[in-house]
């Protein structure tokens, strides 16, 4: 086979690539910018937590001077900030807040500690009378109903006892399910406050169907709590983070869903507060990665993700990711070419089409794989994981290029973990294993995930596409012809394709992610079921 073949395969996988990212990366424009210094916000939810801060831990002080910085740049794109608590120096707030133009509305975090309770309603009480004009509202309570923490009774009676030492307004904010459930709170409260929030919806709504959804609602709350003003006190949509159903977090979607909610309201002339300033690391704890990045400025360089008159793209480095991709097709070919110069045979075409495959697949996913790690990863563990998975990827293809040119079989989990034998063991070979049992491991700790607990899973299908297609291709064209199925690839593929199958009739047919996923389940687990452990007679 002359050197053209090769030649031409890889033309061919450039090309993909850079089809594929021009594609990827094909910005948005929208008539209005979701920040627009010019059309102030009428409110947004604001906490001032930062990289490692979070108020899970009870020690947790945000200082006056970081606080301060952060409403000085809100002030110049919103009339109106609204807080969750007094707690981690958030009883900072009205005061600083002041000092800048800003309104608060002001929150009481409820629960089930009726102490801790008592303390909240007390400092809230104090600030609303130290800043007059500044706190314009309390909202006492937030989802205590949703959380189960507290009786409709007893949120009614507190209500009613924040009413009677302040002269604000005073509000509870829920979900607004969770309000014709309670109507009894709708007697307390001088104005009812709800969250709609498209994507976490019991039936999640696509994100072209989010603002028809939020009016939708908001006029069946008009109609079912007459007399008194409904005010959104929640809405917005997540930039990164699984998909649910139909609804995909991305960049685009949420610029577009919030532009057309905040066009919506000043069309309607209805209060809606936004959820949310700064994209929140620490929720990721509690929310998965979706939980992190509802902002509309971004938690390290706290810098606006959507600036006027700039285009919108999920990938705003895609050139960067692209030309990645591009040289890790190269390398690959690369790989296979050299291993060819020490080898006296001539490859089949099938072996050089599989490379090819391997090398375009890598390439175009290489740059999602990185965007995904970057994002989805929270923590010491989430580092580990992710960063072992995206690390196997990479190699997966560079290996197997090597090995279906040097016409060896993919290696079974023996290979690196059985007895010692008589059989010699090459670096590579043994690297080809590690990738293999790496991105099984992850692949099944992660297939379970989507099986016993899957609302907070991130789907890695970009990785583990990565990986498993090069493993799938060296294991059809080099797979030994006898042998024994080992059983610790039979259990494997075994799990795999059990929890292929669950998880891709429990997300539903709308979810591409899903989808995706379970399909490279499914070639894993084929894969596995393939294998052949070859015995050596002594």
């Amino acid at each position: 086979m002359s050197l053209r073949t090769p030649l031409a395969l890889l033309l061919i996988s450039l090309s993909a690539i850079g089809a594929v990212w021009w594609w990827l990366a094909t910005p948005i424009s929208l008539p209005r910018a979701p920040i627009d210094p010019n059309a102030k916000l009428l409110c947004v939810s604001y906490a001032p937590f930062r990289d490692t801060q979070t108020p899970l831990q009870p020690t947790t002080h945000v200082s006056a001077e970081q606080i301060a910085e952060d409403l000085a740049q809100l002030a110049k794109v919103t009339d109106c900030v609204r807080t969750y608590s007094i707690e981690n120096g958030l009883d900072q707030v009205p005061a600083l807040a002041g000092k800048v133009g800003l309104k608060v509305l002001q929150g009481i975090w409820l629960g089930s500690n009726r102490l801790k309770n008592l303390t909240q309603i007390s400092t809230a009480v104090r600030l609303t009378k130290e800043n007059p004009g500044v706190i314009t509202a309390l909202v006492v309570g937030n989802e205590v109903l949703l959380r189960g923490e507290m009786t409709t009774n007893d949120l009614a009676a507190t209500i009613r006892s924040v009413k009677s030492q302040v002269s604000v307004p005073v509000t509870y904010a829920d979900v607004w399910e969770y309000w014709l459930r309670n109507r009894e709170v709708y007697d307390a409260v001088d104005f009812v406050t709800i969250h709609i929030l498209p994507y976490w919806e019991d039936v999640p709504v696509r994100a072209k169907y989010a603002t028809a959804h939020v009016d939708a609602i908001r006029k069946q709350m008009a109609v079912a709590f007459p007399g008194k003003e409904i005010l959104i006190g929640e809405t917005g949509w997540p930039s990164q983070g699984r998909m649910r159903d139909g609804a995909l977090p991305s960049r685009t979607n949420q610029a577009r869903v919030v532009s057309e909610i905040l066009d919506l309201a000043k069309k309607e002339n209805f209060r809606v507060n936004l959820i949310e300033a700064y994209d929140q690391p620490w929720k990721r704890e509690l929310e998965g990665t979706v939980g992190g990045y509802w902002g509309l400025f971004d938690s390290v360089r706290r810098a606006v993700k959507y600036p006027p008159g700039v285009d919108i793209s999920n990938f705003p480095l895609w050139k960067w990711q692209m030309g990645c991709g591009m040289a890790l097709s190269f390398l690959v070919f690369t790989a296979a070419w050299l291993t060819l110069r020490r080898r006296p045979w001539k490859p089949r075409l099938a072996s050089w089409i599989a490379v090819g495959t391997s090398a375009t697949t890598g390439g175009i996913l290489l740059g999602v794989a990185a965007d995904k790690l970057v994002y989805e990863s929270y923590g010491v563990g989430g580092w580990l994981l992710w960063g072992a998975l995206f690390s196997a990827a990479i190699a997966s293809p560079l290996l197997c290029a090597n090995a279906l040119m040097s016409g060896r079989p993919l290696p079974t989990f023996l290979d690196l973990l059985g007895p010692r034998d008589d059989r010699p063991r090459s670096i590579l070979t043994m690297l080809l294993a590690i990738a293999l049992v790496v991105t099984t491991l992850v692949g099944a700790k992660t297939a379970l995930g989507f099986v016993f607990d899957p609302r907070y899973q991130d789907f890695p299908f970009a990785a583990l596409t990565m990986a498993v297609v090069p493993f799938s291709t060296l294991m059809l064209l080099n797979r030994p012809q006898d042998g024994v199925r080992p059983i610790a690839e039979a259990v494997f593929a075994g799990l795999l394709a059990g929890s292929a199958i669950y998880t891709g009739f429990n997300e539903g047919g709308n979810n591409w992610q899903s989808l995706w996923t379970c399909a490279v389940y499914g070639l894993l687990a084929l894969t596995l079921w393939r294998a052949r452990a070859v015995q050596i007679l002594k």
